[in-house]
Formats: structure tokens, C-alpha cells, sequence
């Protein structure tokens, strides 16, 4: 399930993908149009722009603006920084590996050739869904 700074990350993400030509928008106005805490949102944006999704600019006409093309931002993307691993056990994990305490032998492990194949697909429909696939929806 995706946490509420997760979802609330994505819809500021899909609102600045459209608005990607126009250029920059306030925290305001993305609170607004999104209905998210402006608190909240305000940690979210720099959140992202720690990871160098968005950047923003002071004064008249200063906001926030997308660094990167709506179609190379996925869902799998904002998931990892908000709620880490895709995977539903560590031990599959692709980015957050760790070996399962309670498994003798990972090849003989009757569950994780099944949680692979489930991370594999998850991971292949967040990669696929994109700002510009949620604009387009």
C-alpha cells in the first residue's frame, strides 16, 4: 500500500508534470490544487529535490519545477525514496538485499522463487507508469 506521503508525493509530481512547458509552480498552488497539507508538502518537495526530481527558484515566478521529463519519472521512482523496497521480502529485494533469517538455503526456498517472479512483475508496472502515463489516464 502506498503510504499517504508517497501518494501525496506523486500527485505533486503529476500536477508539475502538467504544468513540465509552462514552468514552476508554488508550493501554494500545488497544496491547493492537490488538496495536500502545505506543511507537509513543503518536506515532501525537498524530499524530492534531495533526490534531484525537482529544483525550485525564489522570487516572482519562483516554485518548484520538474528536472526531469514526465515520462521518465515512474511511480517505482517516487516509491523507493517514500517507501522503499518494491519486493515484498528482503531477500529478494533488488536494491535492499538481505538474507532471510529463517531460510537455511535460498535456492531450495520454496517462497522466493514465486515473491521474485511477484517482485518482477510489480516492479515492470510502477516502472511503466509514469507522470505522463497518469496525465494521460
Amino acid at each position: 500500500m502506498l503510504s499517504k506521503k508517497c501518494k501525496y508525493a506523486l500527485k505533486a509530481m503529476v500536477c508539475l508534470a502538467r504544468n513540465y512547458q509552462q514552468g514552476s509552480l508554488t508550493t501554494a498552488a500545488i497544496a491547493d490544487k492537490e488538496n495536500i497539507p502545505k506543511k507537509f508538502l513543503e518536506q515532501i518537495l525537498l524530499e524530492l529535490k534531495r533526490w534531484k526530481l525537482v529544483n525550485s527558484k525564489q522570487g516572482i515566478g519562483g516554485g518548484y519545477y520538474l528536472l526531469k521529463d514526465p515520462n521518465e519519472v515512474s511511480l517505482a521512482d517516487l516509491y523507493r525514496i517514500f517507501d522503499g523496497p518494491i519486493s515484498l521480502t528482503p531477500c529478494v529485494s533488488i536494491n535492499y538485499y538481505e538474507k532471510c533469517d529463517d531460510c537455511k538455503d535460498e535456492t531450495s526456498c520454496y517462497l522466493r522463487k514465486q515473491l521474485i517472479e511477484i517482485r518482477d512483475k510489480t516492479r515492470a508496472s510502477m516502472m511503466e507508469a509514469t507522470l505522463q502515463s497518469f496525465i494521460n489516464s
